[in-house]
């Protein structure tokens, strides 16, 4: 017992902290699996089958809303580096490797900082304001299918009917913000947002009529199951007006340059957001970000194929693997390779600095497993299950488009209030009216 005394006390602060986590993540972590799966296991899985539908939701739910603060964090970190690169300027590059971690170091200045409320403001409407503008981006992926096979929260026949619906909660929340802040400032701004969403909401919503009459359907999956194969099938080639009206409208609904008169710094300080501090500032900014995704994803579904790869490639191999016959084996087998594996991957790192402490080449090794382990995971997913391949052609389209917003940020002036309501009425409407005559004329003569 003393020499494992004068070897605790030997050890760093780090090593302190980081041995009793490697304990419980390598020895009591799989010891507690099997015994849960073991006794508790057949209980659960009565429990959870006879309940499907809610465990369903409660995970949909649970995922969504830990997704959205990471998919923020991404955005903004995409923002900061590539608009400091289109600027000759290095940008982020201190707070993690190559500053990936300064985005989220921001999320936790925002958490810290006061949360004050002025005096004269409503302070219900007030704190309740940022909270509706975030749940309505939120709110927005219950209904986008990322993947095939069910990938997603629900699959309703008027998805696209939902999604229009929940968009224009947001102006809800901008006009609640602007009323209650009970500045002439952020009224400006809120009055902007309701002039601005209810223009192009009109152009936005005629825009995908066509899209409804080609696909004759208004879910969601619906129309990304009829986009399959060659890429020549996805709308954008068979309703290339419509996506261009669609592009710059939901531009202008997501608030984005040039469109973002709502907080024109230059003309009303701030807009809607004048007078709030602390993570209620930080609630709009998060859902401005999450919006950006949010828009790409539906851009992606209704034109760009969804999961679709576009070449008519079909990835999914059968693989005729029954880990169910293993019975209790598996359950050893999953409990037994962390720790094997761990020790294996630890030994060339001991093999290549023998001065190395054996809890740091165990640390190593813990992590190299983890990452050979995941990669080869994802490997066999994308050959073998087709989600996996689909949510990962989704994903690359909408990030592809992400940056196209980036971009216009970094490149384009923004507009004038004037400028913004005359190009809705003036342009967009007669060219999405043009657009669904059109495409309804061509359907009456090929039909």
């Amino acid at each position: 017992m003393m020499a494992v005394g004068r070897a605790w006390n030997n050890l760093t602060i780090f090593g302190k902290v980081i041995l009793p986590l490697a304990f419980i993540v390598l020895v009591l972590g799989p010891l507690v699996t099997v015994l849960l799966a073991v006794f508790v296991g057949p209980v659960l899985v009565d429990v959870l089958a006879a309940n499907l539908p809610i465990v369903r939701f409660l995970l949909a739910a649970t995922v969504v809303l830990l997704l959205t603060p990471p998919m923020a964090f991404v955005i903004i970190y995409m923002e900061m580096k590539l608009i400091a690169l289109m600027n000759q300027r290095v940008g982020p590059d201190r707070v993690g490797p190559w500053g990936t971690l300064l985005s989220t170091v921001h999320g936790l200045k925002v958490l810290a900082k006061e949360d004050f409320t002025p005096t004269g403001a409503d302070r219900i409407v007030f704190t309740w304001a940022p909270v509706v503008v975030f749940l309505s981006a939120v709110l927005a992926f219950v209904v986008i299918p990322f993947a095939p096979e069910g990938f997603g929260a629900a699959d309703i026949n008027i998805g696209l009917l939902y999604l229009f619906a929940i968009g224009g909660l947001t102006v809800v929340g901008l006009l609640m913000a602007g009323w209650s802040s009970f500045n002439k400032y952020s009224l400006l701004g809120g009055l902007r947002s309701a002039a601005q969403v209810v223009s192009y909401e009109i152009p936005l919503t005629l825009s995908v009529v066509g899209l409804i009459l080609l696909s004759g359907t208004m879910s969601l999956r619906g129309i990304t199951e009829q986009q399959e194969g060659w890429f020549t099938n996805w709308f954008v080639f068979r309703q290339p007006l419509g996506f261009i009206i669609f592009f710059i409208a939901a531009t202008a609904e997501g608030n984005r340059t040039p469109f973002d008169l709502t907080e024109a710094d230059s003309e009303i300080v701030a807009g809607f957001a004048t007078e709030y501090s602390g993570m209620r500032f930080g609630f709009f900014f998060f859902a401005e970000y999450v919006n950006v995704f949010i828009l790409s994803a539906i851009i992606t579904t209704l034109f760009l194929g969804g999961w679709s790869s576009g070449i008519g490639l079909v990835l999914p191999i059968e693989l005729n693997i029954d880990l169910g016959s293993w019975g209790i084996a598996l359950l050893l087998v999953m409990a037994a390779a962390p720790i094997v594996l761990t020790l294996l991957f630890a030994i060339p790192f001991l093999l290549a600095r023998s001065s190395m402490p054996a809890w740091q080449a165990l640390l190593l090794g813990f992590i190299a497993f983890n990452v050979v382990a995941v990669g080869l995971l994802f490997g066999i997913g994308y050959i073998a299950i087709p989600w996996v391949a689909g949510l990962v052609f989704f994903l690359v389209k909408t990030f592809i488009l992400v940056f196209v917003f980036v971009w216009m940020r970094g490149t384009l002036p923004r507009v004038r209030i004037d400028q913004l309501m005359g190009f809705a009425w003036k342009w967009l409407l007669p060219a999405s009216l043009l657009n669904l005559f059109v495409t309804a004329a061509a359907l009456v003569v090929l039909r």
